[in-house]
């Protein structure tokens, strides 16, 4: 009987890309086009980012494990306060769209797919005992936003993953300008010293490797200053995972 409703209910409530719109194979997945044009990041990546590297695709969403050397131009050329990283997709097309949809449009229904896709790209990174956490907004842009996009998306993962999830283990001391339009130099001068570890949390972060979390990864800037913050605090390791990564493909 079950099985004979959830039939009818597809009749009646086809599934929608989560995207566009359109209709989709599953519930809360995208259609054909916007699946083509997402960006999943697959095959040789930079172990420390995310970022693809030139190399044959493993398949669609699927990062492959990466030798701990293996680093794009950027991360050779700078030093990097975290371990690992990975990402799900670029920040391009439809990869572009849900970002900012979760982030500005109220969308918070796209946390569980986009979370399960972070999910699929971070299994090489993932260990046992890694504790999860977002990365934080300032207590007014949460005010005037209602939620922090990468606590849900955090939260969703860690679930999945059977992992600990801390979501205030880190507090955004100040508030910073948008990051949009700074060069490389004034996203790391804007997030300089502006995460913390909140007081109360500090006991959680000793001795443990961190897995920190956010939406979109661009210079890196912020994953920096809250794996400092983390180190500072007496954590063993940080890595860091994003949902998107502003990359040239390769």
């Amino acid at each position: 009987m079950g099985f004979r409703v959830q039939g009818a209910l597809r009749l009646l409530y086809p599934p929608q890309c989560v995207a566009c719109g359109e209709l989709a194979d599953a519930e809360f997945g995208l259609c054909g086009k916007c699946w083509r044009e997402a960006g999943f990041i697959s095959g040789p990546v930079c172990d420390c980012c995310g970022a693809p590297l030139p190399g044959g695709p493993d398949g669609p969403g699927t990062a492959a494990e990466a030798p701990e050397t293996l680093r794009c131009d950027d991360c050779l050329a700078m030093a990097r306060p975290w371990k690992r990283g990975r990402a799900a997709f670029l920040y391009g097309d439809t990869g572009r769209r849900i970002a900012l949809a979760l982030k500005h449009g109220d969308r918070t229904d796209l946390a569980r797919p986009a979370a399960d896709w972070m999910l699929k790209a971070a299994r090489p990174i993932l260990v046992p005992g890694m504790l999860v956490a977002p990365i934080p907004l300032h207590w007014f842009r949460l005010f005037r936003r209602r939620y922090n996009q990468s606590a849900l998306l955090a939260e969703r993962l860690a679930h999945e993953a059977r992992l600990a999830y801390c979501p205030d283990l880190l507090v955004r001391a100040r508030g910073t300008p948008s990051q949009d339009g700074r060069d490389r130099a004034g996203r790391f001068a804007n997030v300089a010293g502006a995460i913390r570890p909140h007081p109360a949390r500090k006991g959680r972060l000793m001795g443990r490797h961190v897995l920190l979390v956010d939406d979109v990864m661009t210079s890196g800037a912020t994953f920096a200053a809250a794996a400092e913050a983390c180190l500072a605090a007496g954590a063993r390791e940080v890595s860091v995972l994003a949902l998107a990564r502003v990359a040239k493909a390769p």
